[in-house]
């Protein structure tokens, strides 16, 4: 097998256990957003830490200047409200909403990218934008409410992405400094469940225990995956692949957990989906338009 379809069975691999996380954290109940969050922060910094080491890779290429670890501190931050938010929406009956955060987060990491880069869009990468606001403003009056579920993570895991490109380090060095600016509060956390006897680590069986531990080796392996796809695989294709995340996450909502979907809701995800198409097929053209360019150069 070539590198490149190495590459895209790798990136195809890490889309799909992304896809499948709606099913995956209701499985760790009874335990509680909070408790499976805390757990899956410190099982992620005990299995990358193991991987360093079993991998002799050490900590020698984690940034050691006060403004990376800074950064990485504020992206820390930034992944663990996404990651909760996350687990508390699919374990309390909101798959669908959640998929919406990760539909639009790719139009909000173009936005960021015009606001904090001063990045410059062009006509129909606008005409995306503001289709899915549309979008965004449907969903949100069919609702009767704010969509902070979808907002929430879409913003969340944008602002990651853009303090991850701004300090640029590798996902294995970043998860590292992550979780570890993390677990003291979670530790702190599962010790106040341990003392005050609400915690279900060790109250529910030995299968309970493993599948909490298990959170950090879900949190590393697509990560890594991903890695090895992004190092073989222009990044063009892999943001192609990225849909397939959001859409397995749709269709879970959908299909396994039977959540709601009216007639408003589905008006504003085709608008999304609208909106992604356009920006998709007009950064596609750009790309090839661009290599045409250089290549005539």
């Amino acid at each position: 097998m070539s590198s490149h379809r190495r590459g895209l069975a790798f990136g195809l691999a890490a889309y799909v256990m992304w896809g499948l996380f709606p099913i995956y954290w209701p499985w760790l109940e009874p335990g509680g957003a909070l408790e499976i969050l805390a757990h899956r922060v410190v099982w992620s910094l005990v299995f990358v830490v193991l991987l360093l080491v079993v991998t002799r890779r050490g900590l020698r290429d984690l940034p050691r200047d006060r403004r990376g670890l800074g950064l990485l501190s504020v992206a820390a931050a930034l992944i663990g409200v996404n990651w909760g938010v996350f687990i508390w929406a699919v374990n309390h009956g909101h798959v669908i909403e959640s998929s919406l955060g990760y539909f639009i987060n790719p139009l909000v990491s173009v936005g960021l990218g015009v606001i904090v880069l001063e990045e410059q869009l062009r006509r129909a990468q606008w005409v995306a934008v503001g289709i899915a606001s549309t979008g965004v403003v449907v969903l949100a009056v069919d609702a009767g409410g704010f969509p902070w579920i979808a907002l929430t993570l879409a913003f969340s895991f944008g602002i990651y992405g853009l303090v991850k490109k701004v300090v640029g380090v590798g996902p294995v060095e970043g998860l590292v400094i992550e979780a570890a600016a993390l677990v003291p509060l979670a530790l702190g956390y599962l010790i106040w469940l341990t003392v005050s006897g609400e915690s279900t680590f060790t109250s529910h069986g030995p299968d309970h225990t493993l599948l909490l531990m298990s959170g950090g080796a879900v949190t590393a392996v697509p990560l890594l995956l991903f890695a090895a796809a992004a190092a073989a695989v222009p990044l063009s294709q892999l943001g192609v692949l990225f849909y397939i995340n959001p859409m397995m996450q749709f269709l879970i909502g959908v299909f396994v957990k039977h959540e709601p979907l009216g007639t408003g809701r589905l008006v504003g995800f085709v608008l999304v989906w609208v909106a992604l198409i356009v920006f998709t097929i007009e950064t596609a053209t750009s790309h090839r338009r661009q290599m045409a360019l250089a290549s005539v150069g």
